[in-house]
């Protein structure tokens, strides 16, 4: 296929230039209704570019098929035998995955430190979840994706389980072995789904850990605007082989889907699509190496340690890492996370992605260059110089593995929708939790509906409240209470 070619973009810019007179949406008519205020902030072309796919980027039948014809270069772009643009993020493009898989109360396996998206799908659907253990490093408190061993044990205990479901990588940038997995499942003639929402740009450059297509998974998620050049919630979900319908994948995203996408999302997914096909290795290859410098930098500051595969591949481990995700351990500094965090963003104007208990997490992409790592490590040498002048962090509870594994009592679904009623925390426990309570980023929840609350993970999410943790599910965002099912169990 023509890789030089950008349908959606060559469309829009067509718009532009013929002059269409709209009476159809969206209601700013490419800014003239704007108020000067929002332009002010946001800039014109922002609202030149939004015009409506249907009669707007095409005709009222969409007869060019501008989208469609997007869809295949970029399938084609990454190995891929179908893609599907979403503009609702990876949170739609893994429920459609899902929903594609499987229906009410048929089985799926799933990791147990999935994304809420994830248990949102599972919501929805009805769909019965079988839990598969991740691998736990019980001394760093970090969970790695499981291998093909949890999931040949899982499939032949469950052999009605009608998919399985990886999440590689995580958002500390730890991979599973996908090739391994997939093999696994397709003995069993079942399809894998891999969330890889953190890894859109690895098709593009031979050192980056394996794509999900080349290893052979079924269908793949991925969030180009997390690591591409997309706007936000810009999601592709790609597809390959027979063991999923396309026309069944198409239907169900369909139903989830927003009748009103916008063509920036469109137009930025086609064009990073022609970017990184063009350029994409020689873009890549400079990224990598101004990450290896960075990170050895990063190594010379005093109380920081920058983890790597040491720490991370291995037996029970993970089975590779992104090189271009920067997890730093602030333990010697004797700071947290989440003071880290909000410390750099208030002194020094840089954000990271991910705070926890004792890391922060700062992603390189190819838009990074020398200037942006400097400001980082300038940030972070301006950090240790200020950690001692820094309060103590509040303690957090870390459960166990073990405890964290919570029983099972109901469905996702029939907890969410049940008849619920709000305990005082020292209740909470023994009791089915009907709300998710999810430490936000990295997104996976402590606790779901359906699961039995346990006095380990009450402490958990409530001692990491206080200490600077962001929970945005329960009800009650301070945990004085918990949302429960009304019946005892």
């Amino acid at each position: 296929m023509d890789h030089s070619e950008a349908p959606v973009l060559e469309a829009l810019q067509a718009f532009h230039d013929q002059g269409y007179t709209p009476f159809n949406p969206p209601g700013h008519r490419q800014g003239r209704g704007a108020d000067p205020r929002v332009l002010e902030v946001v800039g014109e072309a922002v609202f030149a570019s939004d015009v409506i796919p249907v009669n707007g980027l095409d005709d009222r039948a969409n007869r060019q098929g501008v989208v469609e014809r997007a869809q295949r270069l970029m399938a084609d772009a990454v190995g891929a035998e179908h893609a599907f643009f979403s503009t609702c993020g990876s949170s739609l493009s893994v429920k459609s995955a899902m929903l594609s898989v499987a229906g009410p109360h048929e089985k799926i396996i799933v990791p147990r430190h999935a994304h809420k998206s994830v248990v949102s799908a599972l919501i929805l659907s009805g769909v019965s979840p079988v839990w598969l253990s991740p691998h736990w490093d019980a001394e760093r408190h970090l969970s790695h994706p499981p291998g093909p061993d949890e999931v040949r044990e899982l499939l032949r205990a469950e052999p009605d389980a009608k998919g399985v479901l990886l999440v590689t990588p995580n958002d500390y940038g730890t991979c599973g072995d996908i090739r391994a997995v997939a093999e696994v499942c397709h003995e069993f003639g079942k399809p894998l789904i891999v969330d890889e929402a953190w890894g859109a740009h690895l098709p593009f450059h031979p050192d980056l850990p394996q794509w999900g297509m080349d290893a052979g998974a079924d269908v793949v998620v991925t969030s180009v605007h997390k690591s591409g050049a997309a706007v936000e919630q810009s999601s592709v979900f790609h597809l390959q082989g027979d063991l999923v319908d396309p026309n069944v994948l198409k239907a169900r995203e369909d139903l989830l889907a927003t009748t009103s996408p916008t063509s920036l999302v469109y137009a930025t997914l086609d064009g990073w699509r022609r970017h990184m096909v063009q350029h994409g290795e020689e873009l890549l290859t400079a990224t990598l190496a101004l990450a290896r410098a960075t990170r050895a930098a990063m190594g010379d500051l005093p109380g920081l340690r920058v983890m790597g595969e040491a720490e991370f591949v291995g037996a029970r481990l993970a089975h590779a890492l992104d090189p271009l995700k920067m997890v730093i351990d602030l333990d010697e500094l004797g700071i947290s996370g989440y003071q880290a965090a909000d410390w750099l963003r208030e002194h020094r104007r840089v954000t990271v992605g991910l705070s926890d208990h004792r890391r922060v997490v700062a992603q390189f992409t190819h838009a990074d260059d020398h200037r942006t790592a400097g400001v980082l490590l300038d940030a972070l040498g301006a950090l240790v110089e200020a950690a001692d002048g820094m309060p103590a962090p509040k303690p957090v509870d870390l459960p166990t593995p073990d405890e964290l594994q919570l029983e099972t009592a109901m469905l996702p679904r029939d907890a969410f929708f049940a008849a619920v009623e709000q305990v005082p925390a020292d209740r909470a426990v023994g009791r089915i939790s009907a709300e998710m309570v999810t430490p936000y980023p990295p997104g996976a929840p402590a606790v779901l509906p359906g699961e039995v609350i346990n006095q380990a993970v009450v402490d958990y999410v409530r001692s990491g409240f206080h200490a600077g943790m962001q929970l945005p599910d329960p009800a009650d965002p301070e945990l004085t209470t918990f949302r429960v099912v009304a019946h005892e169990r």
